[in-house]
Protein backbone atom coordinates (compact mmCIF):
# COMPACT_ATOMS: atom_id res chain seq x y z
CA UNK A 1 0.00 0.00 0.00
CA UNK A 2 1.52 3.29 -1.08
CA UNK A 3 0.79 6.46 0.78
CA UNK A 4 1.05 9.77 -0.97
CA UNK A 5 2.72 12.67 0.78
CA UNK A 6 4.04 16.08 -0.20
CA UNK A 7 7.67 16.73 -1.09
CA UNK A 8 9.27 18.81 1.69
CA UNK A 9 11.06 20.99 -0.87
CA UNK A 10 8.40 21.85 -3.50
CA UNK A 11 5.21 20.51 -1.83
CA UNK A 12 4.28 18.46 -4.91
CA UNK A 13 2.72 15.02 -4.34
CA UNK A 14 5.19 12.11 -4.06
CA UNK A 15 4.36 8.43 -3.75
CA UNK A 16 7.83 6.95 -3.23
CA UNK A 17 10.03 8.35 -0.49
CA UNK A 18 13.02 6.34 -1.69
CA UNK A 19 13.03 8.00 -5.12
CA UNK A 20 14.16 11.45 -6.22
CA UNK A 21 11.31 13.96 -6.58
CA UNK A 22 10.33 14.21 -10.24
CA UNK A 23 9.26 17.84 -9.90
CA UNK A 24 12.17 19.54 -8.14
CA UNK A 25 14.84 16.84 -7.95
CA UNK A 26 14.90 16.72 -4.14
CA UNK A 27 16.86 13.77 -2.73
CA UNK A 28 15.11 10.69 -1.34
CA UNK A 29 13.93 10.86 2.25
CA UNK A 30 15.81 8.86 4.85
CA UNK A 31 14.11 7.06 7.73
CA UNK A 32 15.38 9.64 10.23
CA UNK A 33 14.52 12.61 7.98
CA UNK A 34 12.03 14.85 9.75
CA UNK A 35 11.28 17.12 6.78
CA UNK A 36 7.62 17.11 5.92
CA UNK A 37 6.75 14.88 8.88
CA UNK A 38 6.63 17.53 11.59
CA UNK A 39 5.48 21.09 11.47
CA UNK A 40 8.38 23.50 11.71
CA UNK A 41 6.70 25.65 14.36
CA UNK A 42 3.66 24.50 16.25
CA UNK A 43 0.77 26.93 16.51
CA UNK A 44 0.81 26.78 20.32
CA UNK A 45 4.45 27.96 20.28
CA UNK A 46 3.30 31.38 19.11
CA UNK A 47 2.14 33.92 21.65
CA UNK A 48 -1.40 35.17 21.01
CA UNK A 49 -0.86 38.95 21.51
CA UNK A 50 -4.48 39.35 22.59
CA UNK A 51 -4.12 42.94 23.82
CA UNK A 52 -2.50 44.18 20.62
CA UNK A 53 -5.24 42.54 18.55
CA UNK A 54 -7.91 44.33 20.64
CA UNK A 55 -6.09 47.64 20.13
CA UNK A 56 -6.02 47.04 16.37
CA UNK A 57 -9.75 46.33 16.33
CA UNK A 58 -10.38 49.42 18.48
CA UNK A 59 -8.48 51.64 16.03
CA UNK A 60 -10.42 50.24 13.08
CA UNK A 61 -13.79 50.60 14.82
CA UNK A 62 -12.95 54.20 15.73
CA UNK A 63 -11.99 54.86 12.10
CA UNK A 64 -15.39 53.57 10.93
CA UNK A 65 -17.17 55.73 13.54
CA UNK A 66 -15.26 58.81 12.37
CA UNK A 67 -16.21 58.00 8.75
CA UNK A 68 -19.87 57.74 9.77
CA UNK A 69 -19.57 61.10 11.55
CA UNK A 70 -18.06 62.55 8.38
CA UNK A 71 -21.06 61.42 6.35
CA UNK A 72 -23.45 62.79 8.98
CA UNK A 73 -21.63 66.13 9.01
CA UNK A 74 -21.81 66.38 5.21
CA UNK A 75 -25.54 65.62 5.23
CA UNK A 76 -26.21 68.19 7.97
CA UNK A 77 -23.96 70.75 6.28
CA UNK A 78 -25.73 70.55 2.95
CA UNK A 79 -29.18 70.56 4.55
CA UNK A 80 -28.60 73.92 6.29
CA UNK A 81 -29.12 77.10 4.29
CA UNK A 82 -26.26 79.13 5.78
CA UNK A 83 -23.40 76.69 5.10
CA UNK A 84 -19.97 77.72 3.95
CA UNK A 85 -18.71 75.11 1.52
CA UNK A 86 -15.07 75.94 2.32
CA UNK A 87 -15.54 75.37 6.06
CA UNK A 88 -17.49 72.17 5.43
CA UNK A 89 -14.78 70.93 3.04
CA UNK A 90 -12.00 71.72 5.57
CA UNK A 91 -13.72 69.88 8.39
CA UNK A 92 -14.56 66.94 6.15
CA UNK A 93 -10.91 66.71 5.09
CA UNK A 94 -9.77 66.74 8.71
CA UNK A 95 -12.18 63.95 9.64
CA UNK A 96 -11.15 61.91 6.61
CA UNK A 97 -7.45 62.26 7.46
CA UNK A 98 -8.12 61.36 11.10
CA UNK A 99 -10.10 58.26 10.07
CA UNK A 100 -7.26 57.24 7.75
CA UNK A 101 -4.70 57.64 10.52
CA UNK A 102 -6.80 55.53 12.88
CA UNK A 103 -7.16 52.81 10.24
CA UNK A 104 -3.39 52.92 9.58
CA UNK A 105 -2.77 52.64 13.34
CA UNK A 106 -4.84 49.44 13.37
CA UNK A 107 -2.86 48.05 10.42
CA UNK A 108 0.46 48.94 12.07
CA UNK A 109 -0.67 47.16 15.23
CA UNK A 110 -1.46 44.02 13.20
CA UNK A 111 1.95 44.36 11.56
CA UNK A 112 3.55 44.43 15.02
CA UNK A 113 1.74 41.19 15.84
CA UNK A 114 3.11 39.56 12.67
CA UNK A 115 6.61 40.84 13.43
CA UNK A 116 6.36 39.39 16.94
CA UNK A 117 5.34 36.02 15.51
CA UNK A 118 8.23 36.11 13.02
CA UNK A 119 10.69 36.90 15.80
CA UNK A 120 9.31 34.11 17.96
CA UNK A 121 9.51 31.61 15.07
CA UNK A 122 13.11 32.60 14.35
CA UNK A 123 14.07 32.14 18.01
CA UNK A 124 12.37 28.72 18.18
CA UNK A 125 14.01 27.46 15.00
CA UNK A 126 17.42 28.80 16.02
CA UNK A 127 17.06 27.05 19.37
CA UNK A 128 16.18 23.79 17.62
CA UNK A 129 19.19 24.11 15.31
CA UNK A 130 21.42 24.76 18.32
CA UNK A 131 20.01 21.77 20.20
CA UNK A 132 20.45 19.52 17.16
CA UNK A 133 24.08 20.57 16.74
CA UNK A 134 24.77 19.90 20.42
CA UNK A 135 22.98 16.56 20.20
CA UNK A 136 25.16 15.45 17.31
CA UNK A 137 28.26 16.55 19.21
CA UNK A 138 29.56 18.84 16.50
CA UNK A 139 32.22 21.06 17.96
CA UNK A 140 34.62 23.26 16.02
CA UNK A 141 37.97 21.63 15.44
CA UNK A 142 41.10 23.30 16.71
CA UNK A 143 43.58 23.66 13.84
CA UNK A 144 46.51 24.24 16.25
CA UNK A 145 46.39 20.69 17.62
CA UNK A 146 48.39 18.13 15.75
CA UNK A 147 47.02 14.62 15.53
CA UNK A 148 50.18 13.29 13.91
CA UNK A 149 51.49 10.47 16.10
CA UNK A 150 54.92 10.42 14.40
CA UNK A 151 55.98 13.82 15.70
CA UNK A 152 58.37 13.70 18.65
CA UNK A 153 57.09 14.71 22.06
CA UNK A 154 58.32 18.03 23.31
CA UNK A 155 59.39 18.04 26.99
Amino acid sequence: MTTEFNCPECQSPRTDSAAVCTTCGAPPLQDDDKRGKLEEVRSHDLEPYVTLRYIAYLFKILAVIVAILLIAELILGFSEEETSIATLFAEATQLLIFAGLLWAGGDITLLLIDAGHDLRVARILLGRINAELHRKGKEPTDSRRSTDSTSPAVP
